[in-house]
């Protein structure tokens, strides 16, 4: 699959680039980042998959993150996706900033018009890093993710669908309970229908009641005066009352201020 570089900086002594390509699972063109520490130019390094918030592109974990120092100094690539499919021309998709464009919830959308282009799950856990395993210097075996928000929520979610596929997941400020919270339940039902039973393959909550117990580590990062945690949409308590249940461990910071 032919990649075009839109972008190339010099950073920490790697480089920040971004490609587009055309996505098979979404059916339209499609932007990624990509930072390679400078180990890369010499080995094989681990990857890091980053999955960003509502409204947000590929852009926003890259410019406002602050993360390239670490990445180089650990020999870390890390891959930022956008957030769903752009340009598809489906009556809607740029009317809400909470479904639609910047709001592909990282699920497969069984509903039309949306099921053609909106397959974020399978764009983030088979299409791209299969682009970026044929393309770059990246350990397979060594592969994490994590993300903010929407964005956790996916990370979530990824990790428990896939055991073993990923080393750890992270999440800031995760939505982890979509079913039950109104962001989710707008998104699934727009992109899954109206059957409720078929939400919970996309809930890290109910995924976590019925995880395997393959090896997993689990960080959550929460802001204790974030507003949407007082709103009722991230329901971090329901997802660690369902590990305590399964006794899977999961670390849980709940940080001063907001994330």
């Amino acid at each position: 699959m032919a990649l075009k570089q839109i972008s190339s900086n010099k950073c920490f002594g790697g480089l920040q680039k971004v490609f587009e390509h055309d996505s098979v699972e979404l059916n339209c063109k499609m932007k990624f980042a990509i930072y390679l520490p400078p180990k890369a130019e010499t080995e094989k390094c681990p990857a890091l998959y980053w999955l960003s918030g509502l409204s947000c592109t590929e852009q926003n974990f890259i410019t406002k993150s602050g993360y390239h120092q670490a990445a180089s100094e650990h020999g870390l690539v890390v891959i930022a996706a956008d957030t769903s499919p752009r340009g598809c021309n489906i009556k809607g998709e740029d009317e809400n900033w909470d479904f639609g464009t910047g709001a592909g919830f990282y699920v497969d959308a069984t509903e039309n018009p949306w099921r053609t282009n909106y397959r974020m799950y399978s764009y983030v856990t088979e299409e791209l890093p299969q682009l970026i395993n044929a393309n770059f210097p990246v350990d397979p075996q060594r592969m994490s993710i994590s993300g903010h928000s929407m964005g956790g929520h996916g990370a979530l979610i990824c990790a428990l669908k896939n055991p073993g596929k990923y080393k750890s997941v992270s999440a800031f400020a995760p939505i982890c309970n979509p079913v039950l919270c109104p962001w989710g339940k707008k998104a699934f039902s727009g992109y899954l229908g109206t059957d409720q039973s078929k939400w919970k393959a996309y809930d890290a909550t109910y995924l976590v009641k019925a995880y395997p117990g393959s090896q997993l580590d689990i960080l959550i990062d929460q802001g204790k005066d974030d507003n949407f945690l007082s709103d009722g949409q991230l329901l971090p308590e329901n997802f660690i009352a369902a590990c305590t249940e399964k006794k899977i461990p999961v670390v849980f910071r709940l940080q001063e201020a907001r994330l």
